[in-house]
């Protein structure tokens, strides 16, 4: 328990920046919403090729509506709190041994797997309130400039897949820690993992052809047009996404147990 509250004090700072920061970026999107509302955008909109219109991420959704705005400001809001996962993530293993705090933990009376879950709950809390203060600004922004009908539900329904989303990056991040000695290469390529997860997703906006790529990214696991005609998440999915972060998190519970700390 004491290293669970130790880890919650070291990430403080780190949270509220966060938390400050997707406040502010939420602010910030919703505040152009009244230049897409106002239909003078439509004829460019209507006039741009496919592709453009995928890379934007406006897709099929009618940014004029509120429901269709939000699909379109969706996956950036996603993406930057799955960085912050995935570094949160690559870091919790990690920072003990660039901080030379290892052999000070390994010398108190408790076992790996106990650090290691007292580390993953202190992380998953960070998570859950990043994941928190993003849902309430953007229920409170959306409700502020939405003139037609409530798409709450459908925020809500964002946010649950934004949150598996992170917790699977979180996962992932742990995974790497465990498997990498080198806390900045471990950092490093978690980033570079997320970004390819997310290129992909782009390149999968483009042309059906390469669907299959989808599963690499879980930027693509969930329908946005689904959520915003209000079907929900496919449960299949769900169940795939959450053995996949079991998979990962059994995995850095094995490696962190076997590798040789660096002290």
């Amino acid at each position: 328990m004491n290293i669970f509250f130790r880890e919650l004090k070291a990430n403080r700072k780190a949270l509220i920046i966060w938390s400050i920061c997707m406040f502010l970026f939420v602010l910030s999107g919703m505040g152009k919403y009244t230049a897409y509302s106002s239909g003078a955008n439509n004829e460019v909109f209507n006039k741009m090729p496919q592709t453009m219109k995928a890379l934007l991420g406006i897709g099929a959704f009618d940014v004029t509506q509120m429901s269709g705005f939000f699909a379109f400001l969706y996956p950036y809001i996603a993406v930057t709190t799955a960085i912050h996962a995935v570094l949160l993530g690559s870091s919790i293993i990690a920072k003990e041994e660039r901080g030379k705090t290892t052999e000070f933990l390994m010398v108190k009376p408790v076992s790996r797997t106990s650090i290691l879950t007292a580390k993953f709950f202190a992380a998953l809390v960070n998570v859950i309130i990043i994941n928190l203060v993003t849902l309430g600004s953007s229920i409170v922004m959306v409700n502020a400039y939405n003139k037609g009908k409530d798409i709450t539900g459908e925020i809500i329904m964002f946010f649950v897949s934004m949150f598996i989303i992170q917790l699977i990056f979180l996962s992932l991040g742990t995974l790497l820690s465990a498997l990498i000695r080198d806390p900045k290469v471990s950092g490093s390529l978690s980033t570079a993992i997320l970004f390819g997860a997310y290129v992909i997703s782009k390149i999968t906006d483009l042309t059906d052809k390469v669907n299959v790529l989808n599963l690499l990214s879980p930027f693509k696991y969930f329908s946005y047009e689904d959520i915003v005609n209000g079907k929900g998440l496919s449960l299949g999915i769900v169940f795939l996404s959450i053995l996949l972060m079991v998979a990962f998190s059994a995995s850095t519970y094995y490696f962190y147990q076997k590798r040789d700390l660096k002290v």
